[in-house]
């Protein structure tokens, strides 16, 4: 059996709207990966990782169809060709893996065994590292906590028994990565969860557990009426369109958060763009030299300038390596400049290209 942690390529991410956890899991070797419980608010934001870390997603995992957020899947599938994969016992458009208890998701040399634990909604699954070491609960099992079964066919009688019979049979080393968490929380174990868990740990007995579940009193998730006929469609917009993207050219948004553009792009649309240079004079004679026709606002005067910032067309801007210059889009969309960029790698990728200045 393969060692499942070696060369394992792994990211646990936070969407702080719904509190979902997102996880990255990816083969070393074949650079192959799989997400699980994506967020199709943070579409950019992973889509910037995948592309910084090199790797090629094959699948999107949902744990299940999800209440109180939308899936990013259906996106992701436009973005970067990955299969979507949901329970089979939904009845949910889009999927192209249509999974059971049992199966087996592949990436690269390794594996994700799933488990079928319905209770929270009747199509909940979780998946089991092939040794037995990690296992992501979706909302069946949470730290200190399981999933409420108060709609979408839930039932906690059958929770109960999923987490009990597939769950908490896993050894009690076996980490628990779960989907949620409001508490930041990030993780636990099979062991702590069998003896701390104040629904279904120590010595609870089912119906200390199904009189614990439905008194829990929860006010629905406000996105419900929302996210439920959206993740039926694994997230596909009722218009069949994805979300708008600058079309004034190919803005990439980066995992850090920054928008930005080639220099190349920008060399060879001068005139479709302004150029600011957040360098302080002193360096526009320096050894780099300056991009003909650049506004000049050193950055440390920008916040207190912004008037003189032109916006008649979408502005690039630059500086030595592109950090400063990072920061500059920052303050720009803050101020209300929408179609604002960082040139990538500044003058020094700029020259490295043999671009002209």
């Amino acid at each position: 059996m393969i060692d499942f942690h070696a060369h394992l390529i792994f990211r646990q991410l936070f969407d702080q709207v719904s509190s979902t956890y997102t996880y990255l899991l990816a083969d070393e070797s074949t650079r192959e990966a799989l997400l699980i419980d994506c967020v199709f608010e943070q579409h950019e934001r992973d889509v910037a990782l995948l592309r910084e870390l090199d790797l090629k997603l094959v699948v999107t995992l949902d744990t299940h169809c999800h209440a109180d957020h939308v899936t990013g899947a259906w996106l992701m599938k436009q973005a970067v060709g990955s299969r979507v994969a949901l329970s089979a016992r939904y009845p949910a458009r889009n999927v192209d893996l249509p999974l059971t208890h049992a199966d087996k998701v592949h990436f690269g040399a390794r594996a994700l065994h799933v488990r079928e634990t319905p209770g929270h909604t009747e199509g909940c699954l979780s998946f089991v590292s092939e040794d037995q070491t990690l296992v992501f609960t979706g909302d069946a099992l949470l730290v200190r906590g399981a999933g409420r079964t108060d709609f979408q066919q839930g039932d906690p009688t059958t929770l109960f028994r999923s987490i009990r019979e597939q769950l908490l049979s896993l050894p009690d080393a076996c980490t628990i990565l779960p989907a949620h968490d409001y508490e930041g929380r990030t993780s636990s174990t099979i062991g702590e969860e069998r003896r701390y868990n104040p629904r279904i740990g120590g010595d609870a007995r089912e119906e200390d557990f199904v009189g614990y579940m439905k008194n829990l009193g929860l006010p629905h998730p406000k996105q419900l009426g929302v996210a439920v006929p959206a993740n039926l469609r694994c997230g596909e917009p009722e218009n069949g369109l994805s979300p708008a993207v600058p079309a004034w050219g190919p803005v990439v948004t980066t995992y850090a958060g920054m928008r930005e553009i080639a220099p190349d792009w920008v060399a060879s649309h001068r005139d479709d763009v302004n150029v600011l240079d957040v360098r302080t004079p002193a360096e526009l004679s320096g050894e780099f030299g300056y991009l003909d026709g650049a506004r000049c606002i050193p950055l440390d005067e920008l916040r207190s300038r912004l008037s003189e910032v032109p916006r008649d067309k979408p502005l690039v801007v630059v500086c030595q390596t592109g950090k400063r210059s990072a920061l500059a889009t920052v303050i720009l969309a803050r101020a209300g400049v929408t179609q604002v960029a960082n040139v990538a790698g500044g003058l020094v990728r700029w020259r490295e290209l043999g671009l002209p200045s």
